[in-house]
């Protein structure tokens, strides 16, 4: 179960996200929290690779999106930008999303995802597309 503006809800994941381990946290269009597992998530260096921290990014600002767009609505990523700044070998990453804007047809977040020890791994801004469902 995770918490929306809504109260909690059951959120059921798609493959990638359950393939990735992500687990969420708190859902709201304005602020969303998700964590994911380092192992299995690593690329040959022992890190944890770049592609699997947007994948967190956007699938957090694209549930927080579509928090905002409301019954009847869905949102559609359009664009992101990820800056990897630190590296995670271990334990577990969180991503806190927060609202940059939320129009009627476009919502924009931050995304910053830290390691267990709190410190940046990496930043990403997510732009998506309101539309109806």
């Amino acid at each position: 179960m995770i918490t929306t503006n809504t109260g909690p809800v059951q959120t059921i994941l798609g493959e990638l996200d359950e393939r990735l381990g992500i687990e969420f946290v708190r859902i709201g269009a304005e602020r969303a929290i998700a964590t994911m597992p380092v192992a299995g998530n690593r690329q040959i260096t022992g890190s944890m690779h770049g592609g699997a921290y947007c994948t967190l990014a956007e699938t957090l600002a694209s549930l927080a999106a579509c928090e905002h767009a409301g019954v009847g609505r869905t949102a559609v990523g359009l664009d992101i930008s990820a800056t990897h700044t630190g590296r995670a070998a271990s334990g577990r990453v969180t991503a806190t999303c927060t609202a940059i804007r939320l129009g009627k047809s476009v919502a924009v977040y931050a995304v910053e995802i830290d390691d267990d020890q709190g410190r940046r791994v990496s930043t990403a801004r997510v732009t998506t597309v309101l539309r109806d469902a």
